[in-house]
């Protein structure tokens, strides 16, 4: 009777020691992978992040150390920008808190910066393919050195990079005092001979009713619809160029 005690306690220590030990691999999430959704995100939660007043969290104003480097956070963000390679992440993260105390979402407009502050605003632009977004940015991350921000899902989405996986894009700090909508223009073809561009910019303007300039650099006359003032207007055109034999037409935005 004893032995066969003896033998249950085991038994029971090493199914708990098996258990403690597959929880501390996983660690503090649930999945050990990232992964995406299971379905894309809703047009509401692709609409841009609204830029409110915001009281920075002071502990994560703090400098601080991840994988043996130190980063000091900045106490302003105004006039940041830079160009560089962005990420995504979803579900593994999902839920869970961010550096600053909020909930993930990857259906929100949110994204993870190393030294901005948090919280804090910016705007996220697709160098290859023009699209545009504005995100809050609430976390850390990511730290990889070839990167320099992490999108949630739907902003990735957005910006037309969240099969790829990352994205070259150019980052600028938005606050209230510059968060005021710039003018929008759709580049919508190229071409050598400036006869043409004009022809085909006389026929957009009869029929979508928008002005158009035409831009040389190198030889090379590029057609942009524009400028457009409302963004949802700016992008209601762009879909229905794409959807009249201009697949490869994309927003850009005035200085």
């Amino acid at each position: 009777m004893t032995q066969r005690v003896n033998y249950l306690l085991i038994t029971l220590f090493s199914v708990l020691l098996a258990a403690c030990s597959s929880s501390s691999q996983q660690g503090r999430y649930a999945m050990e992978h990232d992964a995406a959704p299971l379905r894309k995100p809703t047009e509401l939660e692709m609409q841009d992040a609204i830029v409110t007043p915001v009281v920075k969290s002071a502990s994560a104003s703090r400098p601080y150390e991840v994988r043996g480097k130190r980063y000091t956070p900045m106490l302003d963000e105004t006039g940041y920008s830079e160009e560089g390679i962005a990420s995504w992440y979803g579900r593994k993260f999902h839920n869970y808190h961010t550096s600053n105390g909020e909930v993930y979402d990857m259906f929100a407009m949110t994204a993870a910066h190393k030294t901005l502050p948090l919280p804090s605003f910016a705007r996220v632009t697709n160098l290859d393919n023009g699209k545009s977004v504005i995100v809050r940015v609430n976390d850390r991350g990511p730290f990889h050195d070839d990167r320099i921000i992490d999108l949630s899902y739907s902003a990735a989405y957005k910006l037309g990079y969240y099969r790829q996986g990352t994205a070259r894009v150019k980052v600028e700090a938005v606050t209230l005092a510059n968060s005021a909508p710039r003018l929008s223009y759709i580049q919508v073809a190229a071409g050598s001979t400036l006869a043409n561009v004009e022809a085909l910019a006389f026929q957009l303007r009869q029929q979508y009713h928008v002005p158009t300039n035409i831009v040389e650099k190198d030889g090379i006359y590029r057609l942009r619809l524009g400028p457009i003032k409302d963004a949802a207007e700016a992008q209601a055109v762009l879909e229905k160029l794409k959807q009249n034999q201009f697949q490869n037409a994309f927003l850009l935005y005035s200085e």
